[in-house]
């Protein structure tokens, strides 16, 4: 399993190249720079495009089970 900073530096690059090379990434920045949005923030929109994109991609046993909770959190069965 990936550690999260390894994912987020792995997003990280592939916005950065998306950024530079990607005609509608740019086209994107482009835009949110005009409405006054920083970089940091559309990195932030950025990261999440492509990680909601590359969730897609991965095969149904890696992908983490959704809205599991802590066994803890439970509710009681009753007697």
């Amino acid at each position: 399993m990936v550690a999260t900073g390894q994912a987020n530096k792995a997003l990280h690059a592939i916005v950065m190249v998306r950024m530079k090379y990607d005609a509608r990434t740019h086209d994107y920045v482009t835009r949110r720079t005009a409405q006054g949005w920083s970089k940091k923030d559309i990195i932030r929109c950025l990261k999440r495009f492509v990680a909601r994109e590359v969730y897609h991609h991965l095969p149904q046993a890696a992908r983490p089970p959704h809205h599991t909770r802590c066994p803890l959190h439970q509710p009681l069965a009753s007697a």
